[in-house]
């Protein structure tokens, strides 16, 4: 009888298709921790940026710079 599927088949393919869900799972969760770690660190370095800026002003202060000001942003001689 042709085109008919063994037993066999189907539990290979069974077999087949969990092996494959579960890796999605296992490379979905690996991404979403790698994607913590990475907003984290993120984080971290733009923190550690800012403490070290230097810029004391607030918007509307006189500036000279971009680095005179808190938000790194200096036009026209006033920080914005």
């Amino acid at each position: 009888m042709k085109g008919q599927i063994s037993a066999e088949m189907l539990i290979l393919l069974a077999v087949v298709i969990a092996i494959v869900a579960i890796a999605a799972v296992y490379i979905m969760n690996a991404a979403k921790q790698g994607g913590q770690a990475v907003e984290s660190r993120v984080s971290d370095v733009l923190q550690e940026s800012g403490s070290t800026q230097g810029g004391t002003g607030q918007p509307g202060d006189p500036c000279s710079t971009h680095t005179d000001c808190l938000s790194a942003s200096c036009q026209y001689g006033y920080c914005r």
